[in-house]
């Protein structure tokens, strides 16, 4: 029986918060991370304000704002969570949607 993409990506965002707390075995996984991760190009790009942004994707507020002023920048899961946002983004709204 096949996954259903929200599987795909619940599976995948638990596999990348063990591989960011370190409880993930090093030799079984490759991560691809880029370093920078334009939040306000993937949020323009689907023509929401920050505050819409923020309550569909479960951000906080603060949060969006600093990544987009440079104040501080996503780290780790979030990083990779905005990734499938960007290149799977009706992916992740059907998911959450479901949940």
């Amino acid at each position: 029986m096949s996954k259903t993409a929200f599987e795909r990506i619940k599976s995948g965002l638990e596999d990348a918060l063990a591989i960011a707390k370190g409880e993930a075995d090093s030799s079984t996984y490759v991560v691809h991370l880029p370093e920078e991760v334009d939040v306000r190009a993937i949020r323009t790009g689907i023509k929401l304000s920050q505050a819409e942004f923020a309550a569909r994707y479960g951000f906080g507020l603060a949060s969006v704002r600093d990544w987009e002023q440079g104040r501080s920048r996503p780290v780790g899961p979030v990083r990779a969570y905005l990734l499938v946002i960007k290149r799977e983004r009706e992916a992740v709204d059907r998911a959450l949607r479901a949940a």
